[in-house]
């Protein structure tokens, strides 16, 4: 496990923090991807700003609260209605030259939007939902495969109605797995630039959720899942 997804609104500006002080200094090889483009005025609300000036603070604090120079991945986390779009990842772009982001992402987009990044920068990746329950971003994943992009599916394992569907127990049961292993399982042989990026609060949900990546499915397995 090299990679940690993670958001300056988580908690917000909390997840960073913890991060940090459990793990820095941080072993090598380790690639800790955050995003900014989202605030959080109330627990229930997520609100998009993507003015160049809240990008440019979102990064100097994620780099702070992580204890980093530079962020390896940085991702735009959701287009914001009220900026153009290019202005917003325009902004990153800057960010990146003046050395204090590596790589860029983008969030929560469709594929003219993910054509729109990429006409002034390169995208390294695209983090859009997508689970055995919620397909929507299935072109999204295609243009990520033709482009040879990393898709990080948020949200993976469908929730608990997602984990509860009658498909997933089915075959679930059949297999003797949990249905967080089979959906992880399920989204790492969907495509060879899939990501996952499961969260947990718990040692035995994170060692059932690794031991997805050892997990082979079976023709029939896909067949029923569909």
């Amino acid at each position: 496990m090299n990679f940690i997804d993670t958001a300056d609104s988580y908690g917000p500006e909390t997840n960073e923090s913890l991060i940090s002080q459990a793990l820095y200094p941080y072993p090598p090889g380790l690639v800790i991807a955050t995003k900014g483009g989202l605030v959080r005025p109330n627990r229930r609300s997520w609100v998009p700003d993507g003015r160049p000036d809240h990008l440019r603070r979102a990064v100097e604090g994620s780099l702070q609260r992580l204890r980093l120079e530079r962020i390896d991945l940085y991702q735009f986390h959701a287009p914001d209605p009220n900026m153009p779009f290019i202005e917003s990842v325009g902004a990153l772009v800057d960010l990146q030259r003046s050395g204090k982001i590596r790589h860029i992402g983008i969030s929560n987009v469709t594929v003219a939007q993910l054509e729109v990044a990429r006409s002034i920068t390169p995208i390294v990746s695209v983090q859009n939902m997508y689970n055995l329950r919620n397909r929507t971003s299935e072109d999204v994943l295609a243009a990520c495969e033709r482009l040879r992009i990393a898709f990080l599916p948020w949200y993976p394992l469908g929730g608990k109605r997602g984990l509860r569907a009658l498909k997933i127990k089915q075959v679930a049961s059949r297999r003797g797995l949990t249905h967080a292993a089979l959906s992880l399982a399920w989204l790492l042989a969907k495509s060879p630039v899939m990501l996952p990026i499961p969260g947990t609060r718990s040692i035995d949900h994170l060692e059932d959720n690794v031991l997805a990546a050892a997990l082979k499915l079976a023709p029939e397995d896909f067949d029923d899942l569909g």
